[in-house]
This record gives C-alpha cells, sequence and structure tokens, in this order.
C-alpha cells in the first residue's frame, strides 16, 4: 500500500468508574447497543501515559448502528480512577465535548427531557446552521447534539452516534496540522472569532476562534459505511489558554481519554507522521489481540494534548457461539464491506 487510509472515527475513549452502568445508560439513552467487544486485561503498552505502571481494566467497544463513530467505554480495575479537580470550560485543552448526531434535534431534545437528562440549554442553531443544543451525562461528560442526517441503518433510536469532538487547543495553527494534514479534515467549513450564543456549556460565552473541520471527499475502507462522515470542531480562546484536562492524571482517568481513527496502511502512516512531525509514541504489534477482536493500534500526540489513537483492524467477532471471526487481511482495504455484512451487526444489538 503507498498510501493511508482514514475510514473515519472507530470511537472516542471515555475513561468511567463503571463500565457496565456506563454502557447501559449509553445503550438506552443514545442506542449504542451494538457492543463489538468486551475486554478485561492489562494495558500494558500504554506506559508513558500511566506514569510508566502496567494498569488493569476493563473495556466495552459498542456501536449504534444508525451510523456515527463508537464508544470505548474504559473503566480502570486496578487503580481508582482519578476525576479532574475542576469544571471543565469551553477552550479547555484537549477533548471537552463529544459531537453526537441527532437526525431530529427537537425529538431527541424532548426524548432526553423526558427521562430527566442534565440539558444545559433550548434548542439552537450552530454557525452551520445546524439545530443543536448542549447536555452532560451522569459522569460529567459534555455532549453536544448535532443535527445530522446520515444514516447506515433505520433503527427506532432518535440518537445516531458521534459526529466527532470539540476540542481546545493553544494554537489553531499548529494543532490544524494533525487534523487537516494528517487527518484529512480538508474542508474548512467556518472559521470566525467571537462569542457565540449557542455554545451552553461553562464557559460558554468567552470570545474564542472556533473551527469546524470536515473532509471534502467521502471516506474510503472496510468499515467506512457505519462510521459515517465526521467533523472536528477548534475552540482557541482568545484572551488565555485553557486548562489542560488531562494534567496531572492518567490516560484512562475519568472523561474524554482519546480519539481514534479506524485506519489502513499502519507503516505508511508512521512514515507520514514522522516525517510531520508527529512520531508514533505508543506502537503495538502487527497482530494485538483484543480478546474478541484483533488488530495493531498506535497513538500520537496532538499539539493541544488530546492523544490521537489509530486501530488496523483485522479480525472482528461475528458470530462468538461458534467461534466466527472475520479475518479483512485478503480484502481490498478501499471497498467498504458488503450489505450482508452491516445486515449481520443489526442482527447482534443488545435488546433492552
Amino acid at each position: 500500500m503507498d498510501k493511508k487510509i482514514i475510514s473515519g472515527i472507530q470511537q472516542i475513549g471515555i475513561g468511567v468508574s463503571n463500565v457496565k452502568e456506563a454502557w447501559d445508560y449509553y445503550r438506552t439513552q443514545f442506542g449504542f447497543d451494538l457492543k463489538i467487544f468486551e475486554e478485561a486485561a492489562e494495558a500494558a503498552l500504554m506506559l508513558p501515559y500511566t506514569q510508566n505502571e502496567v494498569r488493569s481494566r476493563h473495556a466495552i467497544l459498542a456501536y449504534n448502528i444508525r451510523g456515527g463513530g463508537g464508544l470505548e467505554i474504559w473503566q480502570y480495575t486496578g487503580r481508582t480512577p482519578q476525576a479532574i479537580g475542576f469544571e471543565i470550560k469551553m477552550g479547555d485543552l484537549g477533548i471537552f465535548a463529544n459531537k453526537m448526531r441527532s437526525p431530529d434535534v427537537d425529538r431527541s431534545y424532548e426524548a432526553f427531557k423526558s427521562s430527566k437528562q442534565n440539558l444545559l440549554g433550548e434548542v439552537q442553531r450552530d454557525p452551520l446552521g445546524r439545530k443543536s443544543f448542549w447536555m452532560k451525562d451522569p459522569y460529567g461528560n459534555v455532549i453536544q447534539v448535532v443535527e445530522d442526517s446520515y444514516e447506515l441503518k433505520a433503527t427506532k433510536h432518535h440518537m445516531g452516534g458521534s459526529l466527532g469532538c470539540a476540542i481546545g487547543v493553544k494554537n489553531i495553527e499548529d494543532s490544524i496540522k494533525v487534523y487537516k494534514d494528517i487527518l484529512e479534515y480538508d474542508e474548512v467549513s467556518f472559521d470566525e472569532s467571537a462569542s457565540f450564543d449557542d455554545i451552553q456549556m461553562n464557559g460558554g460565552d468567552a470570545k474564542v476562534r472556533r473551527v469546524i473541520l470536515r473532509h471534502s471527499k467521502p471516506r474510503a475502507g472496510f468499515l467506512s459505511p457505519i462510521f459515517g462522515p465526521s467533523e472536528i470542531e477548534l475552540y482557541e480562546l482568545e484572551a488565555h489558554d485553557g486548562k489542560e484536562i488531562f494534567e496531572g492524571r492518567d490516560w484512562g482517568d475519568l472523561g474524554y481519554i482519546h480519539l481514534c481513527y479506524d485506519i489502513r496502511g499502519m507503516q505508511e502512516l508512521k512514515a507520514e507522521c514522522e516525517s510531520k512531525g508527529f512520531p508514533f509514541t505508543v506502537e503495538s504489534n502487527p497482530d494485538f489481540d483484543m480478546g474478541e477482536a484483533a488488530g495493531q493500534f498506535s497513538y500520537i500526540d496532538a499539539p493541544e494534548s488530546t492523544l490521537v489513537e489509530f486501530v488496523e483492524t483485522h479480525k472482528i467477532p461475528m458470530i462468538k457461539a461458534i467461534g466466527w471471526n472475520l479475518n479483512l487481511a485478503k480484502r481490498d482495504p478501499k471497498k467498504p464491506m458488503p450489505g450482508w455484512f452491516f445486515a449481520a451487526l443489526n442482527m447482534m444489538r443488545t435488546k433492552n
């Protein structure tokens, strides 16, 4: 392969104190009822981000079959995960909000209101004219629900998967080298400095440079249909730098721990990242066992301290009872999986 392929946002990692409780919440409230794997193991390769100590953890990777990035819900089991020591504000450094897609924002707002979720304001219009509102999950994580019509499979649930992230940065020109130049968000859909009425979280009235990045071409690759299109929103505070969200804490502690992309061509990507000044800080062997799945993963540090993960998926569990795992090694890496595959995933969803 002469060039890497980015198929989309595979998942956003969330550090929690009770993995099964958190999955139950996201399954019922947000429709993340497709569990790809559940595994308890040691995160032995993450030593640069865990004080050079091997940490035990329990993780669940789940998707909303309507389409969008998934969630890796992640709990330390060998130590008590540490909470942040302050209330996160808009523009603090790193991932401060998950952008979740909804085909009907008014319906989603009323559903969350009915289930007594922590809504931070009324339905507004974002800078691109889309309906949106902000809320917090029970663990204090900020979520922006954004109008988006992408759909892989129709469901009865009112929500889709993740559309992307809101990320606080020190300097947009520095951070954009990762999100635009490496992750191929080549379309600047919005770039203005102001105070924005639609930002409903703590510190949302501050003056900020706000940039929305999207990709002009559809993503390619095996699993691109389930991920769908995505976007990254960068925020640079005008008056000062935000606080670093994970300063003094470990990867895996409470909050949004990383942004993960499904890719093909790990070695090509490695060479590109090194040439652009963002070398891999963690790299697994080519056939890393992830319990019910397998593949290879790596990490880089974005300038504002966001951990960006890359995963090259080699094996996907399909029918656990008979040990059927789908091997992707011999498939055309640019070609999406056929319709039967996504129909099979749809049948694997956990029923309430």
